[in-house]
C-alpha cells in the first residue's frame, strides 16, 4: 500500500495564486482542467516549478501528461484555470509566453521540405535572434548534433532520430528561458541520447528550466532534480527523488524512481504469465 499523501493533499501544498508572476517560479499552474466530452483528462492541476529546474514529469499512458505541456505551451486551451510561463500568462499573453519557451512535442510537424539547415536558420529568425547570432548558433548546433553532414538534405528524407535532433535545435536556438520536452528520448540512438543530455545540462546550469515528460526511467532519475507523477489527471506526487523515497511504502531508501512510480500509482505484483506459452 502506497503511503503518499491523497490527491487532495498533494494539491494543498501549493502557496498563493500570486506564484504565477514571481520570477523564482517559471512554471506555475493553478486549477488546470482539461475536458474531452465526459472525459476528465487532467484535473485540477496545481504546479509550481522554480527557475533552473529540470522537472521531470511522469504518468502512465493516457494520464495527463501531453495534454498538459499542450496547455503549457499554448497548443491546447484549458477547459478552466490558468498557466504561467517566467511570470507571463499563457493565455492572457500567448505571443509573450511563447517567446519565452522553446517545445520540442512527441508527434514533430516540421517543414519537410526545408533543409535541417534552413529549418534551424528559419526558427531563429522567427524568434527575433539577430541574423549573425542565427547563423553560429545554426552552425553550432547541427555541429553538436551530429547533423552537419546531412544539413542541406531535406527533413522528409531524415530518420525519426535526425527529426528529433533538428527539432531540439529549433527549440533552443533562441536560449529560452523555459525547455518544454515531450518524449525527447524515443527513438534516439544512445550516442545521440549522451549528447542530448549533456545539451539540457548545460542549458539548465546557464540558467534555463527544463520541463519534460519520458517514459525511461533511468533518464529522469539522471537528470532531475524534481519529479511529479500525474496519474488520471491529478498529480499524486512531486518532490526530489530523495523526498519520493522518504515517503515511500517502506521507506526504502535504495528504491529506483521504477519502484516509487508503480507504488504511487498503484501497479501490484501481478502474474501476467500468458497461460499458452507454459
Amino acid at each position: 500500500m502506497s503511503t503518499f499523501p491523497e490527491p487532495s493533499s498533494v494539491v494543498s501544498q501549493t502557496t498563493s495564486w500570486s506564484q504565477g508572476t514571481d520570477t523564482q517560479y517559471a512554471v506555475v499552474t493553478r486549477g488546470l482542467v482539461r475536458t474531452f466530452e465526459q472525459k476528465v483528462a487532467v484535473n485540477h492541476l496545481n504546479l509550481s516549478v522554480r527557475a533552473g529546474e529540470f522537472f521531470g514529469f511522469l504518468g502512465p499512458n493516457g494520464a495527463g501528461k501531453s495534454t498538459t505541456i499542450k496547455m503549457l505551451t499554448g497548443l491546447l486551451r484549458p477547459t478552466s484555470g490558468e498557466a504561467w510561463v517566467s511570470g507571463v500568462d499563457v493565455w492572457h499573453d500567448p505571443l509573450r509566453a511563447r517567446s519565452m519557451m522553446g517545445v520540442l512535442p512527441e508527434y514533430l510537424n516540421l517543414y519537410e521540405r526545408l533543409s535541417g539547415r534552413e529549418f534551424v536558420t528559419f526558427s531563429g529568425h522567427m524568434y527575433g535572434v539577430p541574423a549573425i547570432d542565427v547563423q553560429q548558433r545554426t552552425e553550432e548546433l547541427l555541429n553538436v548534433l551530429d547533423l552537419k553532414n546531412d544539413a542541406d538534405k531535406l527533413i522528409v528524407d531524415y530518420s525519426v532520430g535526425m527529426r528529433k535532433k533538428v527539432a531540439l535545435a529549433a527549440a533552443i536556438i533562441h536560449r529560452p528561458r523555459v525547455l518544454f520536452l515531450d518524449e525527447p528520448f524515443e527513438g534516439i540512438d544512445p550516442v545521440s541520447s549522451r549528447v542530448i543530455r549533456d545539451i539540457l545540462h548545460d542549458l539548465t546550469q546557464s540558467g534555463t528550466t527544463v520541463f519534460f515528460s519520458s517514459h525511461i526511467m533511468e533518464v529522469v532519475e539522471r537528470l532531475s532534480t524534481r519529479v511529479g507523477i500525474i496519474n488520471q489527471g491529478v498529480m499524486v506526487a512531486e518532490g526530489s527523488l530523495q523526498e519520493l523515497r522518504q515517503r515511500a511504502s517502506g521507506n526504502n531508501k535504495d528504491a529506483s524512481l521504477e519502484d516509487i512510480f508503480l507504488n504511487v500509482i498503484g501497479v501490484r505484483n501481478e502474474n501476467h504469465n500468458l497461460s499458452w506459452l507454459e
